[in-house]
């Protein structure tokens, strides 16, 4: 499975903000839309990635507050990315070394989605529900003679 796979039955909901926007308005935005990351673009390049993570973090030096932060202050300026291409696999182990619950999907320079660690664990576990199934109808549609050979 490919990180195309998953992007096509995830659906192609993209939001971003720019460095300039304030870190209020951008944990706003992740509350209205119910979202855990947002991808920083500038003149149309991923520049960096914010996440529930880094509003908290800078929240947190700010006394509690976002204060006048800018999205540019609290950004984690070199986020992992993938690509469509990319092995889910490999996304598990990248996700996993670097405890990154969020990857931009860039293609060509131009940014795709974002795979959050929930549609990772979402994807393995429809794989196995598929394969349980696939497997349970082969044992059950096992033919009567050969059930019979492997009795004896």
């Amino acid at each position: 499975m490919r990180v195309s796979d998953i992007l096509r039955l995830k659906g192609s909901a993209l939001f971003t903000i720019t460095p300039e926007d304030s870190l209020a308005h951008a944990a706003q935005l992740m509350a209205e839309k119910d979202i855990g990351s947002l991808v920083v673009m500038s003149h149309g390049r991923v520049v960096g990635i914010l996440t529930f993570r880094e509003v908290i973090e800078a929240a947190v030096r700010n006394g509690g507050s976002f204060g006048t932060t800018s999205v540019y202050r609290a950004m984690d300026p070199g986020p992992l990315i993938c690509t469509l291409e990319t092995d889910m696999d490999e996304v598990r182990r990248m996700m996993l070394d670097r405890h990154a619950r969020y990857l931009p999907v860039i293609d060509g320079g131009q940014l795709m989605g974002v795979i959050s660690f929930y549609d990772v664990a979402k994807a393995v576990v429809d794989s196995q529900n598929f394969e349980n199934r696939m497997l349970k109808a082969y044992i059950r549609d096992w033919p009567e003679e050969d059930a019979k050979e492997v009795e004896q």
